[in-house]
Parts: structure tokens; C-alpha cells; sequence
């Protein structure tokens, strides 16, 4: 059988250019091996297999791996084949950015927004990877649906029924690659701005408005939520059941005003349940979508329940919003992987997913437990707000000394943030002062370490 490039082995691309074949293929060889591209200690095709891939003759490509092997760039021993040899001059090392003087890297994380990373269920993962490949469609592995795989939206569908109240159906259900994702494929292509948003909220979301050319309103909080009475634009995005950061839920009379208001101005409500299945004080209030399908773009992911690595979210949809939204989504390229997505509809229907989350809860209670009850001993003038629930919480601080309790919390190695961070810079009510404390990150070993040094850092009453 002749040889070809579909069995010559080692794959090398190289480009001859100018002069003699011989004198290019040296060139390209030596330029490939000073550069960096080509390391030492790389094994090279077989002078036959090259030749079939360049389509040169045999001895031409014999002939420059021998005057390379002279000058001293390659090496060639009986047995190991020809290889880049170990003295030829590599790249430069990459440069590494400075550090700020006297800056180090701190001991303890307890930023918001992020799950603790060695509960990744990685066994129970596996196998539900195993289990959906075993059982998995040849079309599968085609071109596929931007709506996303069929087995993950007909999964979504029930588990969101059945723990947060949604009402949908698979035909409903776009899956995306987080929250972040959704919001860019809603703005500007689908909706329209301007936007109301809660007065705290997330800087990147507000700067993925402001990328698409939406204005954003922010919508004043006080201990019933978002002041939605202050409406003054039709659509608004809210995090009804634990409001972020400051970690109160949405007014069940809030949450009919809402809807009322974007009936009536043919608007929607957009509604980030970024955690909504960790409620610890009592059963997790179920969706607003729940309440008006078609009014509601509800949008979840696994972010704070698996992982953010998994880059797997979902947007449930009212029916007139699915084309336009998969229009602005396209043909192939802004999709999520399709083995995470048959992996996760597996974990859900096998129930994995579930047992996940009640561990979880259970985790994370605990956490926020010994933060209270360190609170309490410690540091009894400040006192978490807002319910318990999610991966955070919101430590109230005396007016002006939030910026002294961060830089103190950074002296004591923590890294958190203060509630500046998160307030609307068009904002006019009245400023809050705290700490955004994220109980889920560090591991359980140093988790009590942590929770000392944050008291330590603490003003004094």
C-alpha cells in the first residue's frame, strides 16, 4: 500500500519557502528548532514519512536531517531516531508580570459566587458520563440543535418543575454556557433596553449592558426587595429569591407587581436564580416564572450548584422569544459541549443531582453556622443580613468603615469584598456599608482559620 499523509505518523508542519527544496526544508527545520516551536528532545518524522508529507524526494529530506545532525541542531542515534538536540538554543523564557510591591497572594479566599471546588462530585460525574456515552445517539456526535441536546432540556424540564417551580417545556428550554452567556444572547438582538436592575448586582453583568448599548436603571432595595413600585421602564432583570448581594428575597406582593408591570407595559422580567435551591432556614421559594411563563425569561446554571468549569447554563423561554433567541445564538460555534450535556442530564434523571444539592445544603449550612456563631462570640455588633440561604453572606457594618474592615481583612490574608463594589454607580439610595463574606470556597481544614482571621478584621463595636 503507498504511503500517504493519513499514516506517515508524527505530524510536522513546516513551510518551505525560496531557493532549493533542500536549502528550504534546513531553513524551515532550523528556524522551527531556534524559535522554540520544535523543543529539545522532540522526536522528528522519519525521513521517509516526511518526504511523503512535503511531497520531496527521500534523500532530499535525508540529506538535511544529516547536515542538521553536523551543525549541531539535531541528533540521531541507532534505535531512538532523529530528535532536536538538547543544546540548541531555545526560546526565551516568557516574561511573567511583576508583582505590586509588597502584594502576596492571600490564605484565604472568601469571595462570593464561588462553590468549594473539592466537593466536585467527580465518582458520581464519571459514571454518569459513562452511562450517557454508553446510551448516546450517533447523532449525537453530528451537527446538532442550538436549542441543545434534547436528553438535557427534557431533564431541565422536569428537575425545574419539580424543585423550583417552573413551568416549561423541553421545546421552551435553550441551554448556554452560564448566566453571563444568556444575557448576550438577549442583548441587544433580542431585547431591547433601557434596563431595570437592582441597585447591587454583579459589575460584569452591568458591563455586558453596557457593551450592548443597554442603559441600565437601578431599582432602590430596602428589607422587602427591590423597590419594583419604582418602575419606570418595562423590562427588569431581579434576583427574586435571594437578592445579590445583600441576601433578602423578593415580597411575595412584590413579586405580583412585578408581573403586573410587565404585562401592562409588554415587557419582561428577567430572573437570575443564581442559587435558589440553597435555602437553609426553611423550604426555597419557588420561581416567579412559575407564576407567568410568558412574561418570565428565566435563566440558571450549574456555576454555584457543580462547578463554573462546567460552563453550563440554560434560559427558559416564553414562547415568542425561543427563534429570536436562537437566531441570535446561530449555527454552531456559541454551544455548549455536548458530552457535559449528556452527562448532565444523566446526573439529573439517575437523581445524582439531587443528592448533590442536599449534601451540599447540609455543607454549606454548617459553614454559615459557624460563621454566625463566631459572629456572636466574637464580634456581636455585626450581625449577618438578609436569610439564610446560598453561598454568601452580607456582614452590616457601622457607617464608614467599610473600607478600613477590607483593607484590614486583606492585612489578615482574606480575600473578600465590601458591598462598595457591587452598588450601581448610578444609584441614589442611601449607601450601605459591609462585607460580602463567601462561606463556600476554602477547604473544610481551613475554613475555621478563615472565619478567625475575618473576625479578627473586624472594627470594634
Amino acid at each position: 500500500m503507498p504511503e500517504s499523509w493519513v499514516n506517515s505518523g508524527v505530524d510536522l508542519h513546516l513551510e518551505l519557502t525560496g531557493g532549493g527544496k533542500r536549502a528550504a526544508l534546513i531553513t524551515a527545520l532550523r528556524d522551527a528548532v531556534r524559535t522554540g516551536r520544535l523543543a529539545p528532545g522532540t522526536r522528528l518524522p522519519p525521513y521517509r514519512a516526511l518526504a511523503v508529507d512535503l511531497g520531496l524526494a527521500r534523500n532530499t529530506v535525508a540529506d538535511a536531517y544529516a547536515e542538521l545532525v553536523a551543525e549541531g541542531w539535531l541528533t540521531a542515534v541507532q534505535g531512538s531516531g532523529t530528535r532536536v538536540a538538547s543544546r540548541a538554543e531555545p526560546l526565551p523564557p516568557a516574561r511573567t508580570p511583576k508583582k505590586a510591591p509588597g502584594s502576596a497572594a492571600p490564605r484565604y479566599n472568601l469571595r462570593q459566587g464561588q462553590p468549594d471546588a473539592t466537593s466536585f462530585p467527580r465518582t458520581e460525574w464519571l459514571a454518569a458520563a459513562r452511562r450517557a456515552l454508553n446510551v448516546a445517539p450517533h447523532d449525537a456526535f453530528g451537527p446538532g440543535d442550538p436549542r441543545g441536546r434534547p436528553e438535557l432540556r427534557e431533564a431541565l424540564a422536569g428537575y425545574l418543575a419539580r424543585a423550583r417551580g417552573v413551568r416549561t417545556a423541553p421545546e421552551r428550554i435553550v441551554v448556554c454556557s452560564g448566566f453571563a452567556h444568556a444575557l448576550r444572547l438577549l442583548f441587544p438582538a433580542v431585547l431591547a433596553g433601557p434596563l431595570a436592575v437592582e441597585a447591587y448586582g454583579l459589575a460584569f453583568h452591568r458591563s455586558i449592558f453596557a457593551k450592548a448599548g443597554v442603559e441600565t436603571i437601578p431599582l432602590a432595595l430596602d428589607e422587602k426587595g427591590a423597590r419594583v413600585d419604582e418602575l419606570a421602564v418595562p423590562s427588569v432583570l431581579l434576583t427574586p429569591a435571594h437578592q445579590f448581594p445583600t441576601g433578602g428575597p423578593l415580597h411575595h406582593d412584590r413579586r405580583t407587581a412585578v408581573l403586573d408591570h410587565v404585562r401592562a407595559t409588554g415587557g419582561v422580567l428577567i430572573e437570575d436564580d443564581y442559587d435558589g435551591e440553597f435555602r437553609y432556614d426553611r423550604k426555597p421559594v419557588g420561581a416567579v416564572q412559575g407564576l407567568d411563563p410568558e412574561r418570565v425569561v428565566y435563566v440558571g446554571s450549574v456555576s454555584k450548584s457543580l462547578s463554573p468549569a462546567l460552563r453550563l447554563g440554560w434560559l427558559v423561554l416564553p414562547e415568542a422569544l425561543v427563534d429570536p433567541v436562537l437566531a441570535a445564538k446561530g449555527e454552531r460555534e456559541a454551544w455548549a459541549g455536548v458530552l457535559d450535556q449528556l452527562t448532565l442530564a444523566e446526573f439529573l434523571k439517575a437523581g445524582a443531582y439531587d443528592r448533590h444539592i442536599r449534601r451540599m445544603r447540609q455543607r454549606y449550612r454548617r459553614r454559615r453556622d459557624l460563621l454566625v456563631d463566631a459572629l456572636a462570640n466574637r464580634a456581636p455588633h455585626v450581625v449577618p443580613a438578609g436569610i439564610a440561604a446560598g453561598l454568601h453572606a452580607v456582614l452590616r457594618l457601622p457607617p464608614g468603615t467599610e473600607q478600613s474592615a477590607v483593607k484590614a481583612a486583606a492585612w489578615q490574608g482574606l480575600a473578600l469584598d465590601g458591598l462598595a463594589a457591587f452598588r450601581h454607580p448610578a444609584s441614589t439610595m442611601s449607601t450601605m456599608d459591609g462585607l460580602v463574606v463567601g462561606y463556600a470556597t476554602p477547604p473544610e481544614h481551613a475554613y475555621p482559620a478563615a472565619i478567625e482571621a475575618l473576625c479578627r478584621a473586624l472594627p470594634p463595636a
